[in-house]
Parts: structure tokens; C-alpha cells; sequence
């Protein structure tokens, strides 16, 4: 008997340029931002000094993508016109405040041994080492922080914007690139911060069905063999990802889902029901990821209007939702939160696609109120939600669909 693991190579050449991380030799369906963006760097490679960029624009919209794709463009350009340019990028997913922005700065500047502790340093001891680090540098250096508004506070922004002007940097012309997922953070920056970051605003709007295409189109060639996929698959790719809010990265992530459905059940080509499939996979992951990351008390008010779904009782008013979530609080000795939150946490399930409302009007005795019931089946938000089940006990009504895996829930009368 073989290896069980075979090579397979009927559909994909190059599975991997459907990954995220790539960055394709050319950019399709983002012109004008990188004629933007490409003129705000051109004093760079003239050896002027850098206009700071701050990128803004929904998650999946080609900003990391441009940027990477530009930083390799004019590490190109500068290698062969002899100008001395670095990029240093910094993701700030995970770190919160300007403290811990400075500290990762300055060891992504240093080799693995002579990295400084994350706590336990004075602040002007930590910038001290920054500017030493940026100073140990030469030429045009330019900072990169992807998801910018990570970070809670405007000291580090402050710091690096305006180190020049306050005599910190000598031997560097510095350059930031802000990129955020948040169109407003611009907005909530301390005016000087804002007025120096912001030297050119560059705003990436979501794709259109066109662009997503174009894209999707571009990495189908790379990662495809020719006639591997049916021709309706990139065109519902594309417009399932214009839903989605034109995000490119969903719409190639579903392609090569889809790619691997079908390779799965050994199919010939690719087909637009082994899109459809993977849309329903994909839709039923991201709901479980945002269910699992609510916080406890909006997980409790999903749960309460869950057991009230699985005892054919929705759509309920806010006051019932509101009974039922105060229940399941009393039963652990919790202070439930107010009712006012409750209905916030309603409002932002429904914005989420977990839940569906509507007003319901009194007829001529006037009022009106607002009813609720979930938007995904009670056996996968009773799957997202077992963390607090376990904790919380589990009511009555949802014993049916707890799993059968010899776990024992303790149960709400």
C-alpha cells in the first residue's frame, strides 16, 4: 500500500497565491490610490524628505497590499539608483497603548538578544532607546504601522511625528505611514498628531463587483490551471464578495475554498455549487468567531434569547429578552446590567447579522415596542456559546442541543 498522502495537482499550480500574505507583481483595481499614493512617495527616491501617509479604508480593501506592493517597488528603485531608504513595519494588532508601541518598535530594531523588557521601564528611558536605535540608522527610514488604531493613546504618534522638529533624530529623515481600518480615528487624534500624520490622506474605498473580479481574476491565473474553473465561478465570487462589503480578501479566500471543496471530492473543475458550499462554511465560521468573541453579559443576552427561540417563543420584546438574561444572571448570583444596555447589545447583534428585529405597533391604543429572534439555527450559537453555558448552567429548554460528548452541564430549572 502507497504513501495515504498524495501529491494532487489537478486544479491548483500555485494554491499559495490565494493566501492572504501574497502581494502579486502588479496591483489590479486600485489605480488611483496608487497614483496617490506613488506621488506621495516620490520625494523619497529624489532624497527630499518624506511626506507622512495615513491609509484608511475597511478591512480587505488593497491598503496592506499597495503598501507592500509600493515598499518593494521603491526598495527596487532605490537599489538601483544608489538611495539609501529602509522600511520598518510594525503591526499594532495587540498593542494598546503608546508604551507598548515604542518597546516593540525598538526591538524590532535590535537582533533577538538585546531585546528590552515589555514593562518595567520609565517612559523618557524607553524614547531615550528609540532615538538611539533610529539614530544607529542612515539614509531615508520610513515607519509602517498597519491597524494604526490599535492604539489607545497619541504619545507614541506625538513622539515620532514631531522627532525631528524636536531635535531627537540627526542622522535619518524619517517618514510614517499610517494605515487604520477605522475611517474615524483620524478624527479622535490630538490636532498637532493629526495635522502631522496626516500630511496626505489616502482613502481606500470598498471594491466594486468589477474590481473584485478583475482581482480574483488576476489570482486565478496564477493559482488555477487553465479551465479548472466553470465560468460563473469568479463572476459569483466576486459578487458574493461585493455583499460581503467588497472585501478582497474574503472574496479570494471563499475562491479558494471553493478550490478545495473541490478537490476534496476529486471534481474536474470548479464549479459555482462548490462556491455556494463555501460561502455557507465560511458564513457559519465567522458567525461562531463573532459569538466566541462577544463579551460575557452580550453572550448572556444571545443565550437568553436563544432558549427563548428553542421554546417557540420569538419573536420576543426587549422586556421578556430582558427576564430571561435576568434569570440567567440570578442563577450564578450575577448582577445583570441594565436594561438600556441589554437593548444596546440587541441593537449591535442585529448589525452583526445574529439576530433580526422589528417594531410592533399597539394598534389605536398607541405604543409601540421592539421584538427580536435569532438569524443563525439554536445549534450553533449553542456551540458558540458553550464557554458560558458551562459556567451559567444550561436552561431547560436547550438540553436537546448540547452536545453529546459525555460532557455534563448542570441545568436552569
Amino acid at each position: 500500500m502507497g504513501p495515504r498522502f498524495q501529491p494532487d495537482d489537478t486544479l491548483y499550480k500555485r494554491r499559495n497565491t490565494l493566501k492572504v500574505e501574497y502581494v502579486p507583481d502588479e496591483i489590479v483595481g486600485r489605480d488611483n490610490e496608487i497614483e496617490e499614493y506613488e506621488a506621495a512617495l516620490q520625494p523619497v527616491i529624489n532624497g527630499e524628505y518624506p511626506d507622512n501617509v495615513f491609509i484608511y479604508g475597511k478591512t480587505g480593501v488593497g491598503k496592506t497590499a499597495v503598501t507592500n506592493f509600493l515598499r518593494n517597488e521603491l526598495l527596487e528603485s532605490a537599489a538601483h539608483f544608489d538611495v539609501d531608504i529602509s522600511f520598518i513595519t510594525l503591526n499594532c494588532d495587540g498593542l494598546s497603548t503608546s508604551y507598548q508601541a515604542a518597546i516593540s518598535l525598538i526591538n524590532k530594531l535590535r537582533e533577538p538578544e538585546h531585546y528590552i523588557a515589555e514593562t518595567g521601564h520609565p517612559q523618557s528611558k524607553v524614547y531615550r532607546l528609540l532615538w538611539n536605535e533610529l539614530n544607529s540608522l542612515s539614509g531615508t527610514v520610513i515607519i509602517v504601522l498597519d491597524e494604526i488604531d490599535h492604539i489607545t493613546d497619541d504619545t507614541f504618534l506625538y513622539q515620532i511625528t514631531r522627532a525631528d522638529n524636536n531635535g531627537y533624530i540627526e542622522n535619518i529623515q524619517l517618514g510614517l505611514i499610517g494605515i487604520s481600518n477605522d475611517s474615524t480615528f483620524r478624527e479622535q487624534l490630538d490636532a498637532k498628531v493629526q495635522s502631522s500624520l496626516c500630511e496626505t490622506e489616502i482613502s481606500f474605498p470598498p471594491y466594486g463587483t468589477e474590481e473584485l473580479q478583475k482581482v480574483l481574476e488576476q489570482r486565478a491565473d496564477i493559482a488555477f490551471h487553465q479551465n479548472a474553473l466553470e465560468d460563473g465561478v469568479i463572476p459569483l465570487c466576486a459578487a458574493l464578495g461585493r455583499q460581503d462589503g467588497g472585501d478582497a480578501r474574503r472574496a479570494i479566500t471563499l475562491l479558494r475554498k471553493a478550490g478545495d471543496l473541490a478537490r476534496t471530492e476529486n471534481a474536474t473543475r470548479v464549479t459555482t455549487d462548490h462556491v455556494e458550499r463555501a460561502q455557507e462554511k465560511l458564513e457559519a465560521q465567522q458567525s461562531m468567531d463573532i459569538m466566541r468573541d462577544l463579551t460575557e453579559h452580550e453572550q448572556l443576552t444571545l443565550y437568553a434569547l436563544t432558549t427563548l427561540a428553542a421554546e417557540n417563543a420569538t419573536p420576543a420584546r426587549s422586556r421578556v429578552v430582558y427576564q430571561r438574561y435576568k434569570e440567567l444572571c440570578n442563577a450564578q448570583d450575577r448582577s445583570p446590567r441594565t436594561a438600556r444596555r441589554m437593548r444596546s447589545f440587541l441593537s449591535d447583534f442585529e448589525i452583526l447579522n445574529l439576530t433580526l428585529s422589528h417594531m410592533e405597533h399597539r394598534g389605536q391604543d398607541g405604543g409601540t415596542y421592539r421584538e427580536h429572534e435569532i438569524n443563525r439555527d439554536i445549534a450553533t450559537i449553542i456551540d458558540a456559546l458553550q464557554t458560558v453555558i458551562t459556567e451559567f448552567g444550561a436552561h431547560r429548554s436547550i438540553t436537546e442541543y448540547l452536545p453529546d460528548s459525555g460532557e455534563e452541564f448542570a441545568t436552569i430549572a
